[in-house]
């Protein structure tokens, strides 16, 4: 196939790109082309520029990754119009060349968050079984997820709701071991809040499914089948990394430090991945202690 990616750079999209790139032809979308170049495979083709391409006549998919961090900074009015155009205008840009396009990819697949749903403390959320919660993060993934598909009779749709991606390298693991490798760790708030995770290697597993089954469409969950409140996953990380975690993080002190952006961390979400299991996907990681056990080895 020849596969059109935005956020290759990110963390999911260099790791997606690594499994796909020696059978199928890639063409990623980045801001900083020289710097993508130099990340990723030699064969990967790079543009700089959306508009430098009129349509998607020549691709058979479309993967969108691509977005601001949500929870790098204070949530100021400028930082919150960042978060929302980053992912709003790029996505509008590519339903637009989907809907030009006289040979349309069979499938557009484009990103999303469990933060579509926003706090639900410890109830069970599925895609179909949940009533999400007005706040910012529910705002921002409710008007990515409707842009996406607005191209739904153009091609198939698969939005990812995805949850917090566990990875060797990058992502919110990356920020939190030199505090707890210093003992420094502890869980957050209450520790009560759930939290739902992903492995880095089912995340990617996931979305080459839903690339090879065209009969799925819509939001999945992206999370593992166990999501563990804050103080379980704290503990487990801590085990895997063989040390203390006694020092928690009140929330205020994580209030006064991250405004609004402290919410991600305090309120909880229990979120399930039914349609995937459903449809027959089959998690390589489901408990917390495996999948730190393969992050931190």
């Amino acid at each position: 196939m020849h596969i059109f990616i935005t956020g290759g750079t990110g963390l999911i999209g260099r790791q997606l790109i690594e499994q796909l790139h020696r059978q199928h032809s890639i063409t990623v979308l980045s801001r900083n082309a020289n710097a993508a170049r130099k990340a990723l495979p030699g064969d990967v083709k790079v543009i700089a520029d959306i508009d430098t391409l009129s349509d998607f006549n020549d691709f058979d998919a479309v993967i969108n990754l691509a977005g601001e961090p949500i929870a790098d900074k204070r949530w100021s009015e400028q930082q919150k119009y960042r978060i929302c155009q980053s992912r709003w205008q790029l996505t509008s840009s590519i339903a637009n060349k989907l809907d030009a396009s006289d040979k349309p990819p069979a499938v557009f697949i484009s990103g999303s968050a469990i933060g579509y749903y926003g706090r639900q403390g410890d109830t069970p959320i599925t895609e179909n079984n949940h009533q999400a919660h007005q706040e910012f993060t529910h705002e921002v993934c409710q008007q990515w997820e409707s842009i996406a598909q607005s191209v739904s009779n153009t091609c198939r749709v698969c939005i990812l709701r995805t949850g917090v991606v566990l990875a060797p390298d990058g992502g919110a693991l990356s920020k939190m071991r030199l505090p707890f490798k210093l003992g420094l760790g502890g869980r957050i708030g209450s520790g009560k809040q759930y939290m739902s995770w992903i492995h880095i290697d089912d995340m990617v597993a996931g979305i080459l499914f839903l690339l090879s089954q065209p009969e799925l469409s819509g939001p999945f969950n992206f999370t593992a089948p166990n999501p563990v409140t804050n103080q379980t996953f704290i503990k487990a990380f801590a085990s895997a990394l063989n040390r203390p975690a006694f020092f928690p993080m009140p929330a205020p002190v994580l209030k006064l430090a991250m405004g609004e952006a402290a919410d991600l961390l305090l309120t909880g979400q229990r979120v399930l991945p039914q349609k995937l299991q459903e449809a027959g996907f089959q998690f390589k990681y489901e408990d917390i202690d495996a999948a730190f056990a393969d992050t931190e080895s």
